[in-house]
């Protein structure tokens, strides 16, 4: 009997303690925000006592002010905080004691749930100062009926040469008015950081201790985008142009991390049943067709009061395939949670893309993704790398390699970092 009381008065103190109340505060911005809410139902089954008030700061605003608090000692910070991956190392390296390590609360039994590529920038040794969210696997968007009035088959599309076997095709059949792409060229180098990953090449190691653009891999990838504008299979557009052109018909694909088929969806809703997907070119026969284009994560800030609530917020909504495909399905984030690949929804053909099974194509990819370390030099890298690419397509460089050497070097003089050998 002794033993029973016990066993019961132990089975409600640990219910009490695992069962977080209070209210909590969510930093996100635009469809990530929404996203987020969309989680609160099914979070509340669960934890009725915890009210969780999510608020839309606006991108460039959850960074200005994250920086701020982290300044301040974490004054004024949420309870959960939202940080893109590309940007997440800049805490990391500035603030140390600014966010929890969640490896402290339990998040060390999720290291396998998410690929390897999405803790990369969100680790210091074996801290894990964030939980993957979203990630941006890459894939082709492609126009169905474009491809079929160019005889372009999509079975046929292995490697970049056989893209642009294909573009040449779409070239001969619309006159060269309908590209097979659009590059930012000169506002963005997203199309040479998307192949660059694909060959296991970035701005630094992933040690964060060397700069290894001019590496193989990246000077690869750089030579394949000449060849694509050689062949002029691409037209130059900035984020708003990219839309204009799809939404127009002027291009037949559009290369983008998946974040971007809510894009394509909510700004061409008359071209339902027109677009299909497929995964990225490799860049030789039997290579890696993936990569990862953008991706965020939710962290704890250090001075939150209610840790537990918050963390049980951040692993009901990005460890549960309950929490990711709810985003999923109304608002298009793609999981990064390996188990919501084997979710019902994932298998279902979806009406937009002509009933292809969008999701399972998308997300079978995200075991492929190469890791790649932003660091907290993210954004200096890639001003340099933008301004060096449209040189090189201008013709101020001979080859890839001369452009990259060129590129490293003020990567490693603006980072303090040295060049790899």
């Amino acid at each position: 009997m002794k033993k029973t009381i016990l066993f019961t008065l132990t089975l409600a103190l640990s219910s009490a303690v695992a069962a977080p109340k209070g209210e909590i505060t969510v930093w996100s911005w635009d469809v990530a925000a929404k996203a987020l809410e969309a989680t609160i139902p099914s979070f509340n089954k669960k934890y009725p006592d915890v009210k969780v008030k999510v608020v839309d700061l606006g991108n460039q605003n959850v960074y200005d002010r994250g920086l701020a608090g982290c300044a301040a000692g974490g004054a004024d910070l949420p309870d959960v905080y939202s940080v893109e991956n590309g940007e997440a190392e800049v805490f990391w390296a500035r603030f140390p004691d600014c966010f929890t390590d969640l490896t402290t609360l339990g998040a060390g039994k999720y290291l396998k749930s998410f690929p390897a590529f999405k803790w990369t920038e969100l680790s210091v040794g074996n801290k894990r100062y964030a939980m993957p969210w979203d990630s941006g696997p890459v894939v082709m968007f492609y126009r169905r009926d474009l491809y079929k009035q160019a005889g372009v088959s999509v079975s046929s599309i292995k490697t970049w040469d056989d893209f642009i076997k294909a573009g040449q095709k779409v070239n001969a059949k619309f006159g060269g008015k309908v590209k097979m792409g659009v590059i930012g060229n000169g506002s963005d180098d997203e199309w040479f950081r998307m192949l660059a990953n694909q060959n296991g090449c970035f701005y630094f190691d992933n040690e964060a201790s060397e700069v290894t653009i001019n590496k193989q891999g990246c000077v690869d990838a750089l030579t394949t985008i000449k060849k694509l504008m050689d062949a002029k299979l691409l037209s130059v557009g900035d984020w708003g142009g990219q839309i204009t052109a799809f939404k127009k018909g002027d291009i037949a694909t559009s290369m983008f991390g998946a974040w971007y088929e809510g894009t394509i969806r909510s700004n061409g809703a008359d071209l339902s049943g027109k677009w299909g997907v497929y995964a990225m070119p490799a860049s030789k026969k039997g290579g890696v067709r993936a990569a990862n284009l953008g991706g965020s994560a939710l962290a704890l800030p250090a001075s939150s009061k209610n840790k537990e609530a918050a963390y049980a917020f951040i692993e009901h909504a990005l460890a549960t395939n309950e929490g990711q495909i709810a985003m999923l399905k109304q608002y298009g984030l793609v999981p990064s949670l390996l188990s919501a690949a084997k979710d019902p929804y994932v298998a279902q053909g979806q009406k937009y893309w002509g009933n292809q099974k969008v999701w399972k194509t998308i997300l079978d990819t995200l075991g492929d993704v190469p890791a790649a370390r932003g660091t907290q030099f993210f954004q200096d890298a890639r001003q340099v790398m933008i301004v060096v690419q449209a040189d090189f397509l201008a013709g101020k460089y001979k080859t890839a390699k001369e452009a990259l050497d060129a590129a490293a070097k003020q990567i490693s003089s603006i980072t303090g970092l040295p060049i790899a050998k």
